[in-house]
Protein backbone atom coordinates (compact mmCIF):
# COMPACT_ATOMS: atom_id res chain seq x y z
CA UNK A 1 0.00 0.00 0.00
CA UNK A 2 1.20 3.08 -0.77
CA UNK A 3 1.98 6.19 2.40
CA UNK A 4 -0.09 9.36 1.69
CA UNK A 5 2.02 12.18 2.56
CA UNK A 6 0.26 16.00 2.00
CA UNK A 7 2.66 18.21 0.94
CA UNK A 8 0.84 21.28 0.73
CA UNK A 9 2.18 23.77 2.74
CA UNK A 10 5.10 22.16 3.52
CA UNK A 11 7.60 24.38 5.58
CA UNK A 12 11.22 25.39 4.50
CA UNK A 13 13.88 23.17 5.39
CA UNK A 14 15.24 26.53 7.74
CA UNK A 15 12.01 26.65 9.60
CA UNK A 16 11.76 22.74 9.67
CA UNK A 17 15.24 23.13 11.41
CA UNK A 18 13.60 26.03 14.00
CA UNK A 19 11.17 23.63 14.83
CA UNK A 20 13.16 20.27 14.92
CA UNK A 21 15.28 21.80 18.06
CA UNK A 22 12.26 21.39 19.95
CA UNK A 23 13.18 17.86 19.68
CA UNK A 24 16.90 18.59 20.07
CA UNK A 25 16.68 19.26 23.90
CA UNK A 26 14.84 15.60 24.08
CA UNK A 27 18.28 13.65 24.96
CA UNK A 28 19.17 13.02 28.39
CA UNK A 29 21.66 10.78 29.84
CA UNK A 30 20.31 10.05 33.42
CA UNK A 31 17.60 7.60 34.07
CA UNK A 32 15.61 8.59 36.63
CA UNK A 33 3.57 9.77 32.80
CA UNK A 34 -6.54 12.18 28.50
CA UNK A 35 -5.36 10.71 25.01
CA UNK A 36 -6.95 9.25 21.99
CA UNK A 37 -10.30 7.46 21.84
CA UNK A 38 -8.85 4.50 20.38
CA UNK A 39 -6.33 3.80 22.60
CA UNK A 40 -6.82 1.58 25.82
CA UNK A 41 -5.06 3.45 28.82
CA UNK A 42 -3.65 2.29 32.17
CA UNK A 43 -2.43 4.66 34.61
CA UNK A 44 0.03 1.74 36.05
CA UNK A 45 1.79 -0.65 35.54
CA UNK A 46 0.42 -4.56 36.14
CA UNK A 47 0.91 -6.40 39.07
CA UNK A 48 1.12 -9.33 37.85
CA UNK A 49 4.46 -11.98 38.87
CA UNK A 50 6.40 -12.43 35.71
CA UNK A 51 8.99 -15.07 35.77
CA UNK A 52 9.89 -15.00 31.79
CA UNK A 53 13.86 -13.84 31.15
CA UNK A 54 13.23 -11.49 27.89
CA UNK A 55 15.74 -9.14 26.59
CA UNK A 56 14.92 -5.26 26.60
CA UNK A 57 16.81 -3.13 23.93
CA UNK A 58 16.88 0.25 25.06
CA UNK A 59 17.40 3.45 22.65
CA UNK A 60 18.21 6.59 23.68
CA UNK A 61 17.04 10.15 22.30
CA UNK A 62 18.89 12.99 20.67
CA UNK A 63 22.07 15.01 22.09
CA UNK A 64 22.22 11.71 24.16
CA UNK A 65 23.33 8.30 25.18
CA UNK A 66 22.77 4.57 26.22
CA UNK A 67 23.69 5.81 29.60
CA UNK A 68 20.13 7.63 29.61
CA UNK A 69 18.53 4.10 30.49
CA UNK A 70 21.21 3.43 33.71
CA UNK A 71 18.61 3.62 36.15
CA UNK A 72 15.70 1.50 34.66
CA UNK A 73 18.09 -0.67 33.45
CA UNK A 74 19.78 -1.42 36.44
CA UNK A 75 16.59 -2.71 37.80
CA UNK A 76 15.41 -4.50 35.04
CA UNK A 77 18.53 -7.32 35.39
CA UNK A 78 18.17 -7.03 38.66
CA UNK A 79 14.60 -8.94 37.95
CA UNK A 80 16.24 -11.55 36.04
CA UNK A 81 16.25 -9.99 31.96
CA UNK A 82 19.01 -8.95 30.08
CA UNK A 83 19.56 -5.60 29.21
CA UNK A 84 21.42 -3.70 26.23
CA UNK A 85 21.29 -0.07 26.22
CA UNK A 86 22.32 0.58 23.09
CA UNK A 87 24.68 3.92 21.90
CA UNK A 88 23.94 5.51 18.61
CA UNK A 89 26.87 6.18 16.21
CA UNK A 90 28.72 8.77 17.67
CA UNK A 91 27.51 8.47 20.84
CA UNK A 92 27.68 8.01 23.84
CA UNK A 93 31.06 5.76 24.21
CA UNK A 94 32.04 7.48 20.72
CA UNK A 95 30.72 10.56 21.11
CA UNK A 96 32.12 13.48 19.36
CA UNK A 97 33.25 16.18 21.70
CA UNK A 98 33.82 19.66 19.89
CA UNK A 99 37.32 21.30 21.18
CA UNK A 100 35.47 24.71 21.11
CA UNK A 101 33.18 23.06 23.65
CA UNK A 102 35.76 21.77 26.26
CA UNK A 103 37.09 25.64 26.41
CA UNK A 104 33.72 27.36 25.88
CA UNK A 105 35.24 29.37 22.94
CA UNK A 106 31.72 30.38 21.60
CA UNK A 107 32.79 32.24 18.28
CA UNK A 108 34.99 28.77 17.43
CA UNK A 109 31.83 26.54 18.41
CA UNK A 110 30.04 28.30 15.78
CA UNK A 111 31.72 26.73 13.65
CA UNK A 112 33.51 23.73 14.10
CA UNK A 113 33.13 21.03 11.80
CA UNK A 114 30.97 17.58 13.16
CA UNK A 115 31.52 13.85 12.08
CA UNK A 116 27.80 13.27 13.11
CA UNK A 117 26.79 15.52 10.38
CA UNK A 118 27.17 12.50 7.78
CA UNK A 119 24.56 10.39 10.29
CA UNK A 120 21.36 9.63 9.11
CA UNK A 121 18.16 7.52 10.01
CA UNK A 122 19.82 4.26 8.30
CA UNK A 123 22.99 4.40 10.37
CA UNK A 124 20.78 4.58 13.59
CA UNK A 125 18.93 2.24 12.26
CA UNK A 126 21.47 -0.66 11.66
CA UNK A 127 22.65 -0.04 14.77
CA UNK A 128 19.64 -1.12 16.56
CA UNK A 129 18.70 -3.53 14.33
CA UNK A 130 22.60 -5.29 14.92
CA UNK A 131 21.52 -5.01 18.75
CA UNK A 132 18.50 -6.47 18.08
CA UNK A 133 19.48 -9.28 15.59
CA UNK A 134 22.21 -10.72 18.24
CA UNK A 135 19.59 -10.30 21.66
CA UNK A 136 17.21 -12.75 19.39
CA UNK A 137 20.16 -15.05 18.89
CA UNK A 138 20.85 -15.60 22.34
CA UNK A 139 17.64 -16.39 23.12
CA UNK A 140 14.46 -15.28 24.72
CA UNK A 141 11.66 -12.93 23.31
CA UNK A 142 13.14 -9.10 22.62
CA UNK A 143 10.98 -5.58 24.19
CA UNK A 144 12.40 -2.71 21.78
CA UNK A 145 11.59 0.44 23.36
CA UNK A 146 12.81 4.29 22.20
CA UNK A 147 12.71 7.35 24.09
CA UNK A 148 12.34 10.92 21.98
CA UNK A 149 14.64 10.74 19.05
CA UNK A 150 14.47 6.68 19.70
CA UNK A 151 10.75 6.12 18.64
CA UNK A 152 11.66 6.36 15.28
CA UNK A 153 14.75 3.90 15.42
CA UNK A 154 11.81 1.36 17.01
CA UNK A 155 9.52 2.18 13.78
CA UNK A 156 12.31 1.71 11.62
CA UNK A 157 13.41 -1.41 13.12
CA UNK A 158 9.75 -2.98 14.20
CA UNK A 159 9.55 -2.89 10.17
CA UNK A 160 12.53 -4.36 9.60
CA UNK A 161 12.68 -7.50 11.43
CA UNK A 162 9.39 -7.70 13.01
CA UNK A 163 9.43 -11.15 13.42
CA UNK A 164 12.17 -11.00 16.34
CA UNK A 165 10.32 -8.91 18.31
CA UNK A 166 7.70 -9.25 21.21
CA UNK A 167 6.98 -5.96 21.81
CA UNK A 168 7.59 -2.37 21.37
CA UNK A 169 7.62 0.89 23.15
CA UNK A 170 6.99 4.18 23.15
CA UNK A 171 8.60 6.42 25.77
CA UNK A 172 7.45 10.33 25.07
CA UNK A 173 9.08 9.28 21.58
CA UNK A 174 8.31 10.18 18.18
CA UNK A 175 6.57 7.63 16.16
CA UNK A 176 5.74 9.26 12.82
CA UNK A 177 2.68 8.32 10.81
CA UNK A 178 1.92 8.88 6.99
CA UNK A 179 0.94 12.70 7.35
CA UNK A 180 3.91 13.16 9.44
CA UNK A 181 6.69 10.72 8.17
CA UNK A 182 9.47 12.00 9.95
CA UNK A 183 10.59 13.70 13.20
CA UNK A 184 10.90 17.16 11.35
CA UNK A 185 7.28 16.47 10.01
CA UNK A 186 6.04 15.98 13.43
CA UNK A 187 7.68 19.22 14.83
CA UNK A 188 6.54 21.16 12.48
CA UNK A 189 2.81 20.02 13.13
CA UNK A 190 0.09 22.11 14.78
CA UNK A 191 0.88 19.89 17.70
CA UNK A 192 4.29 20.27 17.50
CA UNK A 193 4.99 23.83 17.40
CA UNK A 194 3.27 23.63 21.10
CA UNK A 195 6.43 22.37 22.28
CA UNK A 196 8.91 24.66 23.86
CA UNK A 197 12.28 25.32 20.85
CA UNK A 198 15.30 26.97 22.30
CA UNK A 199 15.42 28.96 18.89
CA UNK A 200 17.89 31.46 20.93
CA UNK A 201 19.98 28.05 22.44
CA UNK A 202 21.12 26.68 18.96
CA UNK A 203 24.66 27.36 18.12
CA UNK A 204 25.56 28.23 14.86
CA UNK A 205 23.63 27.90 11.41
CA UNK A 206 22.48 23.72 11.28
CA UNK A 207 22.19 24.28 7.53
CA UNK A 208 25.68 25.02 7.61
CA UNK A 209 27.08 22.57 10.49
CA UNK A 210 25.19 20.10 9.53
CA UNK A 211 23.82 19.65 13.22
CA UNK A 212 21.56 20.91 15.65
CA UNK A 213 24.17 21.84 17.86
CA UNK A 214 23.71 23.17 21.71
CA UNK A 215 25.82 24.84 24.79
CA UNK A 216 24.70 22.09 27.52
CA UNK A 217 27.31 23.98 29.78
CA UNK A 218 26.27 27.41 29.52
CA UNK A 219 26.43 29.90 32.28
CA UNK A 220 23.31 31.88 30.96
CA UNK A 221 20.25 31.97 33.63
CA UNK A 222 18.20 32.46 30.50
CA UNK A 223 19.69 29.34 28.55
CA UNK A 224 19.19 27.33 31.71
CA UNK A 225 16.11 27.87 32.44
CA UNK A 226 14.74 27.18 29.04
CA UNK A 227 16.93 23.83 29.22
CA UNK A 228 15.23 23.07 32.14
CA UNK A 229 11.28 24.00 31.38
CA UNK A 230 11.95 21.84 28.08
CA UNK A 231 13.68 18.98 29.88
CA UNK A 232 12.59 18.12 33.38
CA UNK A 233 10.75 21.11 34.99
CA UNK A 234 10.12 18.86 37.78
CA UNK A 235 13.90 18.03 38.61
CA UNK A 236 15.42 19.61 41.76
CA UNK A 237 18.32 22.02 40.50
CA UNK A 238 20.83 19.56 41.31
CA UNK A 239 18.92 16.47 39.57
CA UNK A 240 18.65 19.07 36.96
CA UNK A 241 22.69 19.71 36.80
CA UNK A 242 23.57 15.61 36.52
CA UNK A 243 21.19 15.68 33.15
CA UNK A 244 22.72 18.21 31.62
CA UNK A 245 26.07 16.36 32.04
CA UNK A 246 25.39 13.26 30.03
CA UNK A 247 24.12 15.45 27.09
CA UNK A 248 26.34 15.98 23.89
CA UNK A 249 26.52 18.69 21.79
CA UNK A 250 25.76 17.65 18.34
CA UNK A 251 22.95 16.06 16.57
CA UNK A 252 22.50 15.04 12.81
CA UNK A 253 19.59 17.46 11.18
CA UNK A 254 19.58 14.40 8.31
CA UNK A 255 18.60 11.72 10.74
CA UNK A 256 15.85 14.74 12.15
CA UNK A 257 14.98 14.81 8.09
CA UNK A 258 14.64 10.57 8.39
CA UNK A 259 11.49 9.03 7.14
CA UNK A 260 10.37 6.37 9.51
CA UNK A 261 6.59 5.71 9.13
CA UNK A 262 5.49 2.02 10.23
CA UNK A 263 4.32 -0.74 7.49
CA UNK A 264 0.94 -1.97 8.48
CA UNK A 265 2.09 -5.50 7.76
CA UNK A 266 5.35 -5.47 9.55
CA UNK A 267 5.71 -2.58 12.14
CA UNK A 268 1.78 -2.91 12.74
CA UNK A 269 1.20 -6.29 13.71
CA UNK A 270 4.02 -6.07 16.66
CA UNK A 271 2.25 -5.23 20.09
CA UNK A 272 3.08 -1.75 21.00
CA UNK A 273 3.05 0.32 23.71
CA UNK A 274 3.02 4.01 24.66
CA UNK A 275 4.09 5.50 27.95
CA UNK A 276 2.50 8.97 27.78
CA UNK A 277 3.76 12.42 29.50
CA UNK A 278 1.11 15.20 30.40
CA UNK A 279 3.53 17.52 30.77
CA UNK A 280 6.47 16.84 28.04
CA UNK A 281 7.10 20.08 26.51
CA UNK A 282 9.75 18.93 24.72
CA UNK A 283 7.41 15.90 22.37
CA UNK A 284 3.82 17.68 23.72
CA UNK A 285 0.79 15.93 25.11
CA UNK A 286 -0.93 17.22 22.37
CA UNK A 287 1.27 15.57 19.53
CA UNK A 288 1.83 12.27 21.48
CA UNK A 289 -1.98 12.09 21.42
CA UNK A 290 -1.64 12.23 17.36
CA UNK A 291 0.32 10.34 16.84
CA UNK A 292 -1.35 7.18 18.82
CA UNK A 293 -4.07 7.91 16.99
CA UNK A 294 -3.20 7.81 13.61
CA UNK A 295 -1.26 4.78 14.33
CA UNK A 296 -4.02 3.59 15.61
CA UNK A 297 -5.83 3.91 12.70
CA UNK A 298 -3.77 1.93 10.66
CA UNK A 299 -3.93 -0.64 12.50
CA UNK A 300 -7.17 -0.91 14.29
CA UNK A 301 -6.72 -4.49 15.05
CA UNK A 302 -3.56 -4.20 16.90
CA UNK A 303 -3.61 -0.75 18.98
CA UNK A 304 -1.67 1.35 21.41
CA UNK A 305 -1.83 0.50 24.85
CA UNK A 306 -1.21 3.31 26.73
CA UNK A 307 -0.05 4.11 30.07
CA UNK A 308 -0.52 7.94 31.15
CA UNK A 309 1.65 9.58 33.80
CA UNK A 310 0.01 13.54 33.47
CA UNK A 311 2.25 14.99 35.98
CA UNK A 312 5.57 13.48 33.94
CA UNK A 313 7.71 15.73 31.84
CA UNK A 314 10.38 14.46 28.73
CA UNK A 315 12.13 12.26 30.88
CA UNK A 316 9.06 10.48 32.06
CA UNK A 317 8.11 10.01 35.85
CA UNK A 318 10.71 11.09 38.61
CA UNK A 319 10.72 7.74 40.20
CA UNK A 320 11.85 5.62 37.67
CA UNK A 321 10.84 2.45 39.26
CA UNK A 322 7.13 3.07 37.78
CA UNK A 323 8.62 2.78 34.40
CA UNK A 324 10.56 -0.16 35.16
CA UNK A 325 7.39 -1.41 37.10
CA UNK A 326 5.46 -1.06 33.43
CA UNK A 327 8.30 -2.40 30.91
CA UNK A 328 8.57 -5.58 33.48
CA UNK A 329 4.95 -6.44 33.03
CA UNK A 330 4.79 -5.74 29.13
CA UNK A 331 5.19 -9.28 28.57
CA UNK A 332 3.31 -12.17 30.35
Amino acid sequence: MADNVTHNDRPTRRHTLRLAASAGGAALAVSVGAGTARATYSGRATERTHTGVRTYVLVHGTHSAGAFWTAIGRELALRGHRVVAVDQPLHGTEKFIPKAYQAQDLRALATEPSPVAALTLDDFERRVTGAVRRAARLGGPVVLVGHSLGGVSVSRVADAVPELLAHICYLAAFCPSRSMPSLDACAASPEGQRSITPLEQMVGDPEKLGVLRLNWRTSNPRDLAVFKEMICADYTDAEFLRVLEGMQTDESVTAYAGRAVGRAHTWGRVPRTYIRCGKDRTVSPELQDRMIAEADELTPDNRFTVHDFPNAGHLGPSNPTRVTDLLHGLLP
